[in-house]
């Protein structure tokens, strides 16, 4: 049976209710690391769940621990980003909201709070299961407008210190039993045809695909009978026409590429990158303690937290006295920072804690290249050596004011790459998911360190194509085709 922890800013905020050993503070869960896997239920209470906050880390390292978490790191990027779901007509009748037309003159609008997806009033209560099924956060405030057609302006996360005596009285009743019932993602209907809609950024510096390799994935797409069209941010509204997306632009959570990967699951298509797979891979921190509670090798690495920072003679004992931090949420070498004495170490600190609350900093392993082992569906379907850039210890070199350099290329044959790459690549995206990724690599010695599993790896003509040619994109859009049957068959 797994133990309640509830996550709270500070012991004051829990005055009102009984004090229990499952009340924790943030800084606790965050950097103590001695909880036990798949034992703990979490309930998340911090008052700022926003992205890069300490709340948000809460849910975050909870579910690279395995803890079952609420609210899920899905649920704090739909709130972030102020999804909206529209309301669902059919339950409104069944609402009986002329609660909310009584209350909410026309044009103005009615707030009601949601305690574990439980409404105070009985007749809005269809309607708050409704909205926790897509927002899985115990404590919420919805406002909807009063003029017919009704319509949701706006859901977001309700603090502890907002709640008056009698909503305490409401969220203590509700606390106890709220992971009793079953929560089901809403389905749409099983797709039809198969379209395909590749998203990119003809603007970005640096695409996960070229242009020629994005001309590639639409010739070789046509050729197999799949309707492929390329689309970008301005074109979101139109992901309903598709059957599937795949993403080649560079992801994050807090960009479009995430949203759209999120609203195509929702909607029941085949989705490469999935959501899960955004979160779990372009967050540093998540893979830090994912690789280290899966004892996946990889270099050593500790947390940094701004609200208490290791002294450079603290974090060099474990590291060495050159390391490397990193932003979390960075790629392509942008946000890493080499750091060699003291004085660097606290510059770097203050800058990059300009971008969030929580750092990596890892060991300073040089070598002359870095392997990327591409994986699809548990598979392996390319290799590389990527080599850094020329008198530079990394792979891009960004120099201020003048054009980023890269270094050189080696595409080498998949039976090739030594078993023992191959091995910790997939042991490092088994537990990850299905999806496209991309395995970084380095080797020290005898063994295989993994930097970074990256959920978006490029895909580029002449590079990682150089040896399977047309074959390596007909194995994507296979892949595709092949999860697209599955659901039609089920």
């Amino acid at each position: 049976m797994k133990s309640l922890l509830i996550i709270i800013d500070s012991l004051e905020k829990w005055t009102p209710y009984y004090r229990s050993e499952s009340i924790i503070t943030a800084d606790h869960y965050l950097q103590h690391d001695g909880f036990d896997q798949h034992s703990h239920m979490v309930i998340n209470l911090c008052s700022d769940l926003s992205y890069q906050s300490e709340g948000y880390y809460c849910s975050l390292l909870a579910q690279a621990r395995n803890h079952k978490i609420l609210p899920s790191i899905e649920a704090l990027n739909r709130l972030d980003d102020n999804i909206m779901i529209k309301i669902d007509q059919s339950l409104l009748p069944r609402c009986t909201c002329q609660a909310i037309a009584s209350s909410s003159p026309e044009d103005k609008e009615y707030s009601f709070d949601l305690f574990f997806g439980k409404c105070e009033d009985p007749k809005l209560q269809k309607l708050g299961r409704f909205i926790f099924d897509h927002y899985t956060v115990p404590l919420l405030r919805v406002n909807i407008k009063g003029s017919q057609p009704f319509h949701i302006t706006k859901i977001r996360n309700l603090s502890l210190d907002e709640l008056d005596n009698h909503q305490q009285d409401i969220f203590a009743q509700h606390l106890d039993g709220f992971n009793k019932k079953v929560w089901r993602k809403p389905r749409t209907k099983k797709p039809t045809r198969y379209d395909l809609a590749i998203l990119h950024n003809p603007e970005e510096q640096f695409p996960p695909s070229n242009k020629k390799a994005i001309n590639m994935f639409l010739n070789e797409a046509k050729k197999m009978g799949i309707n492929a069209e390329l689309i970008t941010e301005d074109d979101s509204s139109r992901l309903m026409e598709f059957d599937a997306l795949f993403i080649r632009q560079t992801t994050a959570v807090n960009n479009i590429t995430y949203k759209l990967a999120h609203k195509a699951e929702q909607a029941d298509m085949v989705v490469i990158d999935d959501p899960s797979s955004i979160i779990r891979c372009t967050n540093k921190v998540y893979l830090k303690e994912f690789l280290e509670n899966s004892s996946i090798p990889a270099p050593r690495s500790k947390l940094i937290f701004r609200n208490k920072p290791y002294s450079y003679p603290q974090i060099a004992e474990t590291l060495g006295n050159t390391m490397v931090l990193k932003i979390p949420d960075g790629s392509f070498s942008v946000g890493v920072e080499k750091i060699s004495n003291a004085e660097e170490y606290g510059n770097e600190l203050e800058n990059l804690f300009r971008h969030s609350s929580i750092l990596l900093a890892q060991e300073f392993i040089p070598t002359d290249y870095d392997w990327r082992i591409g994986l699809l569906n548990g598979e392996c379907i390319y290799a590389c050596k990527y080599f850094m850039a020329r008198g530079h210890w990394q792979i891009y070199h960004h120099k201020t004011g003048l054009l980023t350099k890269s270094g050189g290329v080696e595409t080498v044959p998949v039976h090739t790459v030594p078993r023992q790459i191959i091995r910790v690549a997939n042991k490092a995206t088994t537990p990850i998911g299905r999806g496209l990724y991309g395995v970084d690599i380095k080797v020290v010695g005898d063994q295989a360190l993994v930097i970074e599993v990256n959920d978006n790896p490029s895909i580029d003509h002449g590079v990682e194509d150089k040896i399977l040619g047309r074959e390596l994109y007909r194995m994507i859009l296979r892949e595709f085709t092949r999860r697209l049957a599955t659901k039609r068959r089920g």
